[in-house]
This record gives structure tokens, sequence and C-alpha cells, in this order.
């Protein structure tokens, strides 16, 4: 990952549901990555998974990707703590 990624809260992160912006990021593992172009997205949710959310803790328990599924998506930044 670059060194000169921005670091987004977590209030910043829930505005880019794909409801309040055009923009539909998700966060795993720290990591925040732009979804906006998977037409499995398009709506600001996959299946149960809501956009604008830290996703971690959902898609280890609860999902049958892998961590790599978020390879093909641009990094937007990381989740402050």
């Amino acid at each position: 990952m670059p060194e000169d990624v921005k670091a987004y809260t977590r209030s910043q992160l829930a505005l880019r549901n794909g409801q309040d912006r055009d923009e539909i990021w998700v966060a795993y593992l720290g990591v925040i990555y732009d979804v906006t172009r998977s037409r499995l997205w398009q709506r600001g949710n996959h299946y149960e998974h809501w956009a604008g959310q830290d996703l971690t803790r959902e898609l280890d328990e609860d999902s049958p990707h892998l961590a790599t599924v978020f390879d093909k998506f641009p990094v937007i930044g990381t989740l402050k703590t």
C-alpha cells in the first residue's frame, strides 16, 4: 500500500454508503476499498453486507470470500482506530 494514503474515520467511511454520496466504500482489516464500480455493490449493499462500514468481522465470520476478493478494488485509504 502506498505510504501517502489518507486515514479516514468511521464517520467519514459511513458517508460512502452509496446513499449519501456517490462513492461506495468498505473497509476490511483496516484498509478502505472503493467498490463503486462493482455491479454487486450498486445499491450500497451486497447480500446482507452494507457499504460504508468496516466489514472485517462480518466477512471473517460469515462470508464465502477470501480476503483476496478486495485485490481488484482500488485502495482509498486506511481506517482510523
